[in-house]
C-alpha cells in the first residue's frame, strides 16, 4: 500500500463499537451500563469516605481496600466517556492520540489493581501466619512505600506502549470490537511489523500479571497450611472467613482475563460476542462488585456505612 494511503488511514479517526449486531438496542443497553457506572462510582466513593473519616478503620487491610477503591474509580472514569458516548449518542469516533491515552490508563490501572490484590494477599498472609508481628511489619510508612512502588511499576511498564504504537502506519480495518481502546487491538490495525509489540505485550502479561497471580496463589497455599494446623475448627473458619472478600476480588479480576487469554489463543473457534462480553466483564464488573463484596463481608465497614446512612 502506498505511503499516501498509509498517511490517510493513520490520520483518519478510529471507530469504537458497542455490542456488534445490537446497534438498534444501544439506547436500551445504555441503561444497565449507566447503572453499573453509578453504582461503581458511588460504591467506591462511599468506601473511601468511610475509611477516611473513621479512625478505627485506619488499619492495613482497610488502607489497601481504599487503594483498590481509588484504582476502581479511576478505571471506571477512564472508560466512561467512550462507553456512554456510544450507547447514548452513537459517538463512535476516537482519534489515535485519544485512543493511545485511553489504553495507557486502562492497562496501567489494570496492572496497579493486580498489584494491590497482591498487597492485600500479603496483608492476609501476615495477619494469619505471623499475627504477633502484623503491626510491626505493616506500618503506615511501609504501606505507603509499597503502594508507591507498585503504582510506579504499573505506570512505567505501560509507558512504552503508546510510543511503540505511535511509530506505526495504520492501513487495516479501523473498527474496534469494544467501546474502548486496548493495545492488542490497536496493534492489529498496523500495516507494519508488530513483532516487538507482540513480544512486549506477552512479556507484560507473564512478568507482571502472571507473577502477581502466582504470588497470590502461593500466599494462600501458606495461609491454608497455617490454618489447617489450628486445633479449633471455629478458629480455623474464622481465619478463613477474613480472606473471603479478597478471594472474591481476586476471582472477579482474574477469571475473565484468563478467559480472554484462552479465547485470544483459540480465536478462530470462539464466538465473537463471547470475547466482547468477557472484555466488558473484565473491566466493568470488578469496580462494581468490589465495594459490594467488602461492604457485605466486613462487619466493621458494614456497621459504619449503615450508621452514616441512618444519620
Amino acid at each position: 500500500m502506498s505511503a499516501v494511503n498509509d498517511t490517510k488511514f493513520s490520520s483518519a479517526p478510529l471507530l469504537l463499537t458497542g455490542i456488534p449486531g445490537q446497534e438498534d438496542f444501544h439506547l436500551w443497553i445504555s441503561i444497565p451500563f449507566c447503572l453499573v457506572y453509578v453504582i461503581s462510582i458511588v460504591g467506591n466513593s462511599v468506601i473511601l469516605f468511610i475509611i477516611k473519616t473513621d479512625q478505627s478503620l485506619h488499619e492495613p487491610m482497610y488502607i489497601f481496600l481504599s487503594m483498590l477503591a481509588v484504582t476502581d474509580l479511576a478505571l471506571s472514569i477512564s472508560t466512561m466517556p467512550t462507553t456512554l458516548g456510544i450507547f447514548l449518542f452513537n459517538s463512535r469516533e476516537i482519534s489515535l492520540d485519544a485512543c493511545f491515552a485511553q489504553l495507557f490508563f486502562i492497562h496501567s490501572l489494570s496492572i496497579i489493581e493486580s498489584s494491590i490484590l497482591l498487597l492485600m494477599a500479603f496483608d492476609r498472609f501476615v495477619a494469619i501466619c505471623n499475627p504477633l508481628r502484623y503491626a510491626s511489619i505493616l506500618t503506615l510508612p511501609r504501606i505507603g512505600k509499597m503502594g508507591l512502588v507498585f503504582v510506579l511499576r504499573g505506570v512505567s511498564v505501560v509507558f512504552p506502549l503508546p510510543f511503540l504504537l505511535k511509530r506505526f502506519r495504520y492501513c487495516r480495518a479501523n473498527v474496534f470490537s469494544h467501546c474502548y481502546c486496548l493495545h492488542q487491538e490497536v496493534m492489529k490495525m498496523a500495516c507494519s511489523d508488530i513483532t516487538v509489540n507482540y513480544i512486549y505485550g506477552f512479556f507484560l502479561n507473564i512478568s507482571v500479571v502472571g507473577l502477581d497471580s502466582l504470588f497470590i496463589f502461593l500466599s494462600y497455599v501458606m495461609i491454608l497450611k497455617t490454618v489447617l494446623k489450628v486445633a479449633s475448627r471455629a478458629e480455623c473458619l474464622r481465619a478463613l472467613n477474613t480472606c473471603v472478600s479478597h478471594l472474591c476480588a481476586v476471582l472477579l479480576f482474574y477469571t475473565p482475563r484468563i478467559g480472554l487469554s484462552v479465547i485470544h489463543r483459540f480465536e478462530e473457534g470462539s464466538p465473537p460476542l463471547l470475547k466482547v462480553l468477557l472484555g466488558y466483564i473484565s473491566l466493568f464488573v470488578p469496580p462494581l462488585m468490589n465495594p459490594i463484596v467488602y461492604s457485605v463481608k466486613s462487619k466493621q465497614l458494614r456497621a459504619r456505612i449503615i450508621r452514616v446512612f441512618v444519620k
